[in-house]
């Protein structure tokens, strides 16, 4: 990943469709009638709206979702086969027989000598060629969630989501090899991102970056721990064996992490900031990688850990976020699902979490944090948007689902949102991805019939080795990051930062915000596009 700068936030209004009217049902406010009305006429709800405080907002911004446009229906099923396929071009290591990408090649064979152990496998987190073990570890964590969750729907593609996962794990497994040490990068980012060449060329410097008990890293080790005990869910009947290994080890990561508490922001500020930099704090990795190790274990002792510790580590904050550096509305949504099971009540302030994040994210009400482009796309300050449009989409299906099977909604002050909604919400942003936005343009490489050309991507940009045996060196690839020609070499799958609150996109290189692909925007979308190749 390249650095990201913060740009500034303008509110917009934006377009969609008034099917939200369906989905929405107002409280009835007095204390002693039933807690929901029967549902209103549409006469009866604009009434309604102009006796609430709230009501005028959404009745505006529903209003303004009416989009003059209709746009085809998508084949899902062929975007969730591409956003898996993207994960065989981040490979990094010795590269299987049955590799589909063909014009990648085995790269970085040496990584982890320098320290005396292998640590070759796992992924490029982007556009680059370094491996972030912070990324990689969310990635694989969403990658599991997705299966876990909706791998009943990804049909023949799930057998490549599996295999997705175990490459993440793998690596993982040899960067915690050593009790009380996580490998937690291997390359260094300066070297790397002054050169412009293929991964098979590398000859920058492949350091090796680690944790331990004088230099902790609880958010990389806690973060570890979730994506191995989410990937056990996902073995635990295809390989029992190893499964066992992943929660072993995902067990005794866990412990690491909270015994020798700290940020590898600070042990490590000069080699991981401002790329992976810890912005956020370790505290919601800590119940994050807990949630998962209690979800896959069903050990009494991660429950207690939660309960004892939600206030220490701060479960109520910053609520309203989730990606790589910020697990709180992840924790909460995890959580809640056994809430609304009937299983937890001693959970209940999770779930109040979740409603507040899930709320915040409606069209009208959202909050000051989250707005909508006029073409409806989610937008959060920062660059790389797109992670948060698959990562906050994932959370609202993910949530609409458990709500569903509890026969619940969501209470959001003067009106509550059913889980048909909150899927709607999703399904509009995962369609504004693929191609139903201002610029008719998908931001998944491959799919449709105009995506991106130039992302900003190293080997994609660069000449095969296949197309060009010789060795293009360090400052040798700048002539293809400068010229204005397509990509010879197709990412497919690749999702792009995309646009932000102006729905502009500039298919050009130098702009890598809004055109590098990064692992964790593709990971949570695998659960979103099986979902919907099967409810379309």
């Amino acid at each position: 990943m390249e650095l990201n700068p913060i740009h500034e936030i303008h509110v917009a209004t934006f377009h969609w469709s008034l099917f939200l009217f369906s989905s929405f049902e107002y409280k009835n406010i007095s204390h002693h009638a039933p807690q929901y009305k029967r549902k209103q006429s549409q006469s009866e709800k604009y009434k309604m709206a102009g006796n609430s405080l709230i009501a005028p907002a959404i009745m505006l911004a529903l209003l303004l979702l009416i989009s003059p446009e209709i746009y085809a229906g998508h084949d899902y099923r062929d975007a969730l086969r591409k956003s898996i396929l993207f994960f065989e071009g981040q490979r990094s290591g010795k590269l299987p027989p049955d590799q589909r990408l063909k014009w990648r090649r085995d790269s970085a064979l040496r990584d982890g000598s320098s320290a005396g152990v292998d640590l070759t496998g796992g992924y490029y987190d982007a556009g680059d060629n370094v491996k972030f073990g912070f990324p990689m570890a969310f990635t694989t964590t969403m990658m599991s969630w997705s299966v876990i969750d909706f791998g009943k729907t990804m049909g023949p593609e799930l057998e490549n989501a599996v295999k997705a996962i175990k490459w993440g794990t793998d690596y993982l497994m040899k960067a915690t090899q050593i009790p009380g040490v996580v490998f937690v990068q291997v390359g260094d980012a300066y070297s790397d991102h002054n050169c412009w060449e293929r991964p098979e060329d590398m000859d920058t410097l492949r350091t090796v970056y680690k944790i331990d008990k004088d230099h902790p890293g609880s958010e990389v080790a806690g973060e570890t721990a979730a994506a191995l005990a989410a990937a056990s869910i996902v073995f635990e009947k295809r390989d029992p064996i190893y499964s066992k290994m992943l929660l072993d080890r995902a067990t005794r990561v866990f412990a690491f992490a909270q015994k020798y508490r700290g940020a590898y922001s600070d042990s490590l500020y000069q080699v991981v900031c401002p790329f992976y930099c810890d912005f956020n704090g370790y505290e919601d990795e800590l119940l994050w990688g807990a949630a998962w190790l209690h979800k896959a274990s069903k050990k009494r002792v991660y429950r207690e850990f939660i309960v004892k510790n939600q206030v220490i580590l701060r479960a109520g904050d910053t609520i309203h976020e989730f990606g790589w550096d910020n697990k709180h509305a992840g924790i909460n949504v995890l959580i809640s699902k056994m809430v609304l099971m009937g299983k937890a009540d001693y959970f209940q302030s999770f779930k109040r979490n979740a409603d507040e994040f899930i709320c915040s994210l409606l069209p009208g009400i959202s909050h000051p944090q989250v707005q909508y482009s006029q073409g409806g796309l989610l937008v959060k300050s920062g660059g790389s948007n797109m992670q948060h449009v698959t990562s906050l989409s994932f959370l609202l299906l993910t949530y609409s689902n458990y709500l569903s099977h509890a026969n619940k909604v969501v209470p959001c002050g003067e009106f509550i949102a059913s889980p048909t909604l909150l899927r709607q919400v999703a399904k509009r942003q995962v369609d504004y991805l693929l191609g139903d936005n201002p610029m008719k343009m998908s931001y998944m490489v491959g799919y449709g019939s105009r995506f991106p050309q130039m992302i900003h991507h190293r080997g994609s940009s660069v000449p095969s080795v296949v197309d060009h045996p010789g060795r293009i060196g360090c400052k040798d690839g700048s002539r293809y990051f400068l010229s204005n020609n397509p990509n010879p070499n197709l990412l497919i799958g690749a999702v792009v930062g995309g646009p932000n609150i102006t729905d502009d996109f500039p298919d050009s290189r130098p702009y890598f915000q809004l055109t590098e692909p990064t692992t964790y925007i593709n990971a949570p979308l695998l659960g979103l596009l099986g979902y919907f190749s099967a409810h379309s």
